[in-house]
């Protein structure tokens, strides 16, 4: 009788015994999933978009070479494209898409930037951190100029390719737009780097490329030609609406318009001012506002550009002038 207590209890103890090392267990690895998931979560929290844009093109490879890599280093990577039809080695409108477009972004943003022709030289390879948050990745040849002068510059770092750089592309000097920028614009974007990871940082400056800044002066007021709306080939400017109403502007009001290629004049003209391109004659001028708000020229249902052999770029300068009151 003693003995079978005594069993029963022993059975007891062990069941307990059993019991409390089944729900420690289960506790630690609740805890270890509780751990996992907020590093996880954490790991998410850090994942910025990844946005690119180049002067490649979409008839081969390169690009999907760049979205690869970047894939590779986190599959969870959101990313999406600017654009890829710049025209070859065309810096100006590289930067001037980036002017565009990147303040339509999030704050934390990595966008990689690749129209190189000085790829494998000694011009820099960067990463731009903007004073509102947005990071660059690319070379430092004034493809990050414009939106410098936009958003301003909190940082500029220099990439460290001996710890920044796709592991066995070291002999290759003509593709850093797979080999370094997007690698390092992917790390960065997902978390695995910080942006004091990137390399040493440099002086407060990015190379920028010399154009004409929007002026008013009497009547006259006077911008560059940064690109083309190339669909419609209308010329658009970097006048801006409240400079440009500074003339006491109206629907209608007349203007003298020369547009300059250096100290070439290659159009001169007068046209009106109006809202929209039905409120002149088929095939007439008109001066107009974009969708950026900035002044335009454009024919109505006919292209500008095209018919007056007008395009754009850092070396373009358009000058208008009110005729009248």
């Amino acid at each position: 009788m003693f003995n079978s207590k005594k069993q029963t209890h022993i059975k007891l103890t062990s069941l307990l015994i059993a019991l409390v090392l089944v729900l420690s267990t289960a506790s630690f690895a609740f805890a270890d999933e509780a751990k996992t998931t907020a590093k996880a979560e954490s790991y998410l929290d850090k994942r910025s978009a990844l946005v690119f844009l180049s002067d490649f093109g979409l008839k081969d490879g390169a690009v999907s070479a760049m979205k690869g890599v970047a894939f590779k280093t986190d599959p969870e990577l959101k990313m999406f494209d600017i654009t890829h039809d710049i025209p070859s080695f065309d810096i100006w409108e590289g930067a001037y898409r980036f002017k565009q477009t990147c303040s339509f972004w999030p704050e934390g943003t990595v966008f990689v930037g690749v129209v190189d022709p000085g790829v494998g030289t000694d011009r820099n390879s960067v990463v731009l951190k903007t004073k509102n948050g947005y990071y660059f990745v690319g070379p430092d040849n004034g493809l990050f100029g414009l939106v410098a002068e936009d958003m301003g510059i909190e940082e500029v770092r220099k990439i460290d390719e001996k710890k920044n750089r796709l592991e066995g592309s070291e002999k290759s000097y003509t593709f850093h737009g797979r080999d370094i920028f997007a690698y390092v614009g992917a790390r960065l974007a997902s978390g695995q780097i910080k942006f004091e990871d990137v390399g040493p940082k440099l002086k407060k400056e990015i190379v920028k490329m010399p154009y004409q800044k929007a002026t008013i002066k009497n009547k006259t007021v006077m911008g560059n030609i940064p690109v083309l709306d190339i669909q419609y080939g209308n010329i658009w400017s970097n006048i801006p609406d409240e400079m440009f109403e500074k003339l006491n502007v109206k629907a209608g009001d007349m203007f003298r318009v020369e547009i300059l290629e250096g100290d070439k004049v290659v159009y001169k003209g007068d046209m009106p001012f109006a809202d929209s391109f039905g409120d002149v004659e088929l095939g007439k001028p008109l001066l107009y506002y974009n969708s950026l708000l900035n002044v335009s020229a454009a024919i109505n249902m006919g292209s500008f550009a095209e018919e007056h052999g007008v395009s754009s770029g850092a070396e373009w300068t358009i000058k208008i002038t009110k005729i009248g009151k």
